[in-house]
């Protein structure tokens, strides 16, 4: 026992001075131009560092509860922390195929046996017991199994960044169901307003009509304007109660278990400070998406090297040992004891094979590579719209703004030009009507901002953390 235990350890030595067979992973290399500050940027974002907890900007408790509990309790969330869960228990099943194996047996028969086979003192039939013990190591010399063991960290990392992106993916959806609840119930208010003041003006046109000042059409096409809001009213509330119940799965619910703080708020969400949005080397290291496609090819390249062990001879160390007896005293007392020490080669004669699976991990590396690139470019050119789309949904609301007070001015000189007499009917309804199109467009204009935002903060990738 001495001598194997000499020869196990010396083999083992030569195993990890051994190189392991394939390439050894090279991180690739990434855009130089995407390093620096991106294009897209202005005064509503700022280079600083993209911050933990983003949806706290709003400063709006209902929605850090909520976003806390959707990265609890979320579906998708826990199916990807089960997929983790799993590419650990390979990764440990990996290691463990580096140990030494052992294994156990024993069994029990009652036989007949001739005279010739008889041992002395035993009769004709009798019970026969055997008991075994059998440990095997595969020596790693050309670095199967330490490539295999790459290979599952490789995996259990870019599921751990799946998990990320996944956590990413369920923030955002969060605030963006809880914003457009929100804009959408700010929406609702300004079309029941527009409705109130289109009631106004058909009682003052009623009024008018009264002492002959107004026809029944000049009512009639008043009232239809307000219909016509009246309609949207409807709508806007199926709005709204779409992303309530959106935000119920969201974070875990049925749409009856949302918590009624989600329904309170009446006001679009809003920031009162610049967007945080770092720089592009700072974005490509931190999107999960990039670093989960970078460690899929560092496992893809491991299994090269996995492929191309099979091409060597894979080299066993084996020792076993049992006794035989006729019951229990006998077997661990002086019964007959067997011992063995060996060591097995096996050495595949036809290399066809292993180099078609050489050539498969190789295709699949290629894949993994190009599929990083890509996940590179896209990590950028969201970043890059993003950016844009928030800049230009700000210019386009200023735009609004002025238009809503201009058509406010309008509406009260056209109210005070009709009690004078020196306007009809069609000139108020028009300054009604544009009136009525720019709130509505302000409203929708803000929703658009705050879906721009959320948007953005989805593409910067990051910030979904948890802090204690």
């Amino acid at each position: 026992m001495q001598r194997m235990a000499s020869i196990m350890a010396a083999v083992s030595a030569l195993a990890l001075s051994a190189c392991a067979a394939g390439p050894n992973y090279t991180a690739p290399t990434r855009p130089q131009s995407a390093a620096g500050a991106f294009l897209s940027t202005g005064p509503a974002v700022s280079t600083a560092p993209v911050q933990q907890g983003w949806w706290r900007l709003y400063n709006d408790p209902v929605l850090d509860r909520l976003v806390t509990e959707a990265l609890a309790a979320n579906t998708d969330v826990r199916v990807a922390v089960a997929r983790i869960e799993r590419a650990r228990a390979t990764l440990r099943g990996a290691t463990a195929n580096r140990l030494p194996q052992g294994s156990a047996s024993s069994g029990a028969n009652y036989a007949r046996f001739p005279q010739i086979q008889r041992p002395i003192g035993v009769s004709g039939e009798t019970w026969q017991i055997d008991a075994g013990l059998s440990i095997n190591y595969e020596v790693d010399l050309f670095g199967r199994l330490s490539r295999n063991v790459e290979a599952a960290r490789g995996d259990v990392a870019a599921a751990e960044a799946d998990a990320e992106a996944v956590r990413v993916i369920v923030a955002a959806d969060t605030a963006c169901a809880y914003a457009d609840a929100v804009s959408s119930a700010e929406r609702l208010a300004v079309a029941e307003h527009i409705v109130a003041l289109l009631d106004q003006s058909i009682d003052l046109t009623q009024r008018r009509r009264t002492v002959g000042l107004a026809t029944r059409l000049d009512v009639a096409r008043i009232a239809a304007l307000r219909n016509q809001r009246q309609a949207e009213v409807p709508a806007l509330a199926a709005q709204r109660d779409a992303a309530l119940f959106r935000l119920a799965t969201l974070i875990g619910k049925t749409p009856a278990e949302l918590p009624a703080e989600a329904r309170a708020r009446r006001t679009t969400l809003r920031l009162d400070q610049p967007i945080p949005v770092g720089d592009g080397a700072a974005l490509l290291a931190r999107r999960p998406d990039v670093r989960a496609a970078e460690r899929r090819l560092a496992a893809a390249t491991a299994r090269i090297g996995v492929a191309t062990a099979d091409l060597y001879p894979r080299i066993s160390l084996g020792a076993s040992g049992g006794s035989t007896g006729t019951d229990l005293d006998g077997l661990f007392g002086a019964g007959p004891l067997r011992w063995l020490l060996g060591g097995l080669i096996n050495w595949t004669v036809n290399p066809a094979p292993a180099r078609a699976r050489i050539a498969a991990a190789e295709a699949d590396s290629r894949a993994a590579l190009a599929t990083f690139d890509g996940t590179v470019l896209t990590a950028l050119q969201e970043t890059e719209t993003a950016l844009s789309a928030y800049g230009r949904a700000l210019e386009r609301r200023t735009a609004l703004q002025a238009a809503l007070e201009e058509a406010e001015a309008a509406v009260r000189i056209a109210r005070a030009r009709q009690t004078e007499g020196d306007i009809n009917s069609l000139d108020l309804l028009d300054a009604e009507r544009t009136f009525a199109d720019a709130q509505a467009a302000l409203a929708t204009a803000d929703a658009a901002i705050t879906e721009a935002q959320v948007n953005l903060f989805r593409a910067l990738g990051g910030g979904w953390q948890r802090t204690a």
